[in-house]
C-alpha cells in the first residue's frame, strides 16, 4: 500500500493512504470522562461538569474541565450525561456546551409522574471557535430537589476540529 506523506520540520503532518484515508498528526481532538460521580447536584445554579479522565487529548488542549481551541475554526463538540435519581418535580433540566462565542443548550422537562432511576441526556453541535476560545460542559436543574447525580465514568465530553 502506497502512502503519501506531507512533511514539515521533518515530521509527517498529513498522511494519505492508497485508499484515500487522510490522517493529520496535529489535528486537535479530545474525549474525556468523569472518574467519580457528582452527587446531589445543586438546583437553580449552573454546575460545571468535572471531567478528570482523558481518553484522547490530541494536541494537549484539554485541562481543568475545559477545552481550549488551539486555532480558529469549526469544531464538532458533544456532551453526554448519564443521570441517576432524576427528580420529576424539577421544572426542567438543561444540558449546555458553553463556549466563548455562545451557548448550545438542550432542555428536558422530567415530568414523568415518578423519579426515573436513570436517564441519558446528550447534545452535539458544530461550534465556531477562535484561537484560545474555551468550551465546557454545564448542567442545570430548575426547581425540585437536589437529588440528581451524574454517574461515575458514564459522562463524556468530546470534540475535534473539522474545518
Amino acid at each position: 500500500m502506497a502512502l503519501t506523506q506531507i512533511q514539515g520540520s521533518g515530521i509527517s503532518n498529513v498522511t494519505i493512504s492508497a485508499d484515500g484515508e487522510v490522517t493529520k498528526a496535529a489535528q486537535p481532538a479530545f474525549q474525556v470522562n468523569n472518574s467519580s460521580a457528582q452527587s446531589n447536584i445543586s438546583i437553580n445554579t449552573g454546575t460545571t461538569i468535572v471531567f478528570d479522565q482523558e481518553i484522547i487529548d490530541k494536541g494537549a488542549n484539554f485541562a481543568s474541565n475545559t477545552f481550549t481551541a488551539p486555532v480558529t475554526g469549526s469544531y464538532f463538540l458533544g456532551l453526554k450525561l448519564n443521570l441517576q435519581t432524576v427528580d420529576s418535580a424539577a421544572d426542567y433540566y438543561r444540558l449546555r456546551i458553553a463556549t466563548a462565542n455562545r451557548n448550545y443548550d438542550f432542555f428536558i422537562d422530567p415530568d414523568f409522574g415518578q423519579d426515573p432511576a436513570l436517564w441519558t441526556l446528550s447534545i452535539t453541535m458544530v461550534a465556531d471557535m477562535d484561537a484560545s476560545d474555551t468550551a465546557q460542559g454545564n448542567f442545570y436543574q430548575a426547581g425540585g430537589t437536589a437529588q440528581t447525580d451524574l454517574r461515575a465514568a458514564e459522562c463524556q465530553f468530546f470534540g475535534h476540529l473539522i474545518a
